[in-house]
């Protein structure tokens, strides 16, 4: 917060809390990496892969700095796209179990890998360009 600055009525982030967001946007991307080039699922790699995790902690230690300025949409962003992912997969887990529930819960983890991707290149192509998410 020490190197923010207000213009034209409006808070704006420090460059350090851009870099954060930055940093964590790719530990998201590596765990989606990981899922595509890797044995596990992306939807999995993306919940259960070390560089999310790491990442969604650092978003809920952050958000505060962010509080106020454009980059707090990008925190509540990337929140959502973990829990809404980790939602779905629990659905899919309990579609799973049943034989008959199988296909869908495979269709519910493909689609939840699919979508995790386009929240997180959303969402950093909108840092990129320094613009709010909505």
């Amino acid at each position: 917060m020490a190197d923010e600055r207000v213009v034209a009525g409006q808070i704006e982030p420090g460059e350090s809390m851009v870099t954060w967001t930055h940093a964590i946007y790719a530990l998201h991307a590596l765990s989606l990496i990981v899922g595509i080039v890797g044995v596990a699922t992306v939807a999995g790699a993306f919940l259960f892969g070390w560089p999310s995790i790491i990442a969604v902690i650092l978003n809920y230690v952050k958000r505060n700095e962010a509080r106020g300025t454009w980059l707090e949409s990008h925190f509540r962003w990337q929140i959502r796209t973990f829990w809404f992912a980790l939602l779905w997969c629990v659905i899919g887990g309990a579609l799973f179990i049943t034989l008959v529930g199988i296909p869908v819960a495979l269709t519910i983890f493909l689609a939840a890998g699919i979508w995790a991707i386009y929240r997180v290149v959303r969402g950093w192509l909108a840092l990129r360009d320094r613009r709010a998410m909505y």
